[in-house]
């Protein structure tokens, strides 16, 4: 289990950017009982990573493909604001689901209503996911890594929260009837966790209505904490909870950057046609590589597998190889263009 979170250490460090990782954390050397949730805070961390790449699968920004590439999230960005708050979604949202399945010791169902009047015909009952419980340790897993006093700091800090809010928001309402012949006269109801799909989706719309903020520099002084959070104070004074905010313009997704870990558009898939494409598959071509300046190279790729099996007694299987075409495509440069060419512009589709 110890040995696990080494995982989690470059994941909790890289998302807070500009400050040393503190070697003694009661990640390392606290209360037993916070190594027991490990587990869980590693899996719904890398969930969330999961969700993220999933959700930005066809735009120029798309996730990093583990913890250990979080270096290009250095910046408090509209992408910074996203994983951060699905990051800490995936942390509560596995902690919650892990202690009403009774995986986690000293920890179940939320039953602290059941008996009570929720509403017209009925009644708490049943076995709510312990919501409470997850925010609590997935703060203090999570919040815990946020020691600095600067504006990047504290929007980290609201993003995980609008992250763990999300959670709570797309929560759903169960009910079983009661009566004679189940004639629905009473009801018992709890809550449930959403499928964790349902929360990218929903941080997905607050990705896109995300706000920047602009704080005035001039009253952030170094070293003078009480100047710092007044002026954070004053900028998040207008921002609800729930939203994402950010602070830095997103870089140039389309061009490669090492230092920053931004990997480009260039040779990524896109899809140029099909039945029962999303908005985004059938703009992916276009945004990915045309708006880049790059252009869509076809690849044609051989596929050998088994087909034509037959079962023959007693008892073997015999199968022939089948070889298949499979094409797919993928932004490349043009000819005789270095590195990216003129990038066009295109009209959105009403």
């Amino acid at each position: 289990m110890v040995h696990s979170l080494f995982w989690l250490l470059p994941l909790l460090y890289k998302m807070c950017p500009g400050h040393a990782w503190v070697a003694s954390n009661f990640l390392m050397t606290g209360p037993k009982a916070y190594l027991t949730y490990a587990r869980s805070v590693q899996r719904g961390a890398q969930a969330g990573i999961e969700e993220c790449k999933h959700q930005f699968a066809w735009d120029r920004w798309n996730c990093p493909d583990s913890a250990t590439q979080l270096k290009g999230l250095k910046r408090a960005t509209r992408e910074t604001s996203f994983i951060h708050a699905m990051s800490a979604a995936g942390v509560m949202y596995t902690l919650t689901r892990n202690c009403s399945l009774g995986d986690l010791d000293n920890c179940g169902c939320d039953v602290s209503k059941n008996g009570k009047i929720g509403g017209r015909g009925w009644l708490w009952g049943g076995c709510s996911d312990n919501v409470d419980f997850g925010e609590r340790i997935s703060k203090q897993y999570v919040d815990a890594q946020e020691t600095g006093q600067d504006s990047r700091a504290a929007v980290n800090l609201h993003n995980n929260e609008a992250g763990r809010l999300a959670v709570k928001a797309t929560m759903k309402r169960i009910c079983r009837c009661h009566g004679m012949s189940e004639s629905c006269s009473v009801q018992t109801c709890w809550t449930q966790l959403s499928d964790f799909r349902e929360i990218g989706n929903y941080l997905k719309i607050k990705h896109g209505q995300a706000q920047k903020l602009d704080i005035d520099k001039k009253h952030m002084r170094a070293g003078n904490s009480a100047d710092n959070r007044g002026a954070i104070v004053d900028a998040f004074g207008s921002v609800a909870q729930t939203e994402l905010i950010y602070l830095e313009d997103s870089p140039d997704y389309c061009r490669k950057n090492s230092s920053s870990g931004l990997h480009g558009t260039e040779g990524r898939e896109c899809v140029q046609h099909g039945e029962g494409l999303t908005q985004w598959e059938r703009r992916s071509c276009r945004r990915l590589c045309h708006e880049c300046g790059l252009r869509v190279e076809e690849r044609r790729t051989e596929v050998v597998s088994s087909c034509n099996c037959k079962f023959h007694w007693c008892c073997t299987v015999n199968c022939a190889d089948c070889s298949q075409v499979v094409v797919k495509h993928a932004c490349a440069r043009r000819e005789g263009a270095d590195g990216h060419g003129v990038r066009r512009k295109y009209r959105e589709p009403k």
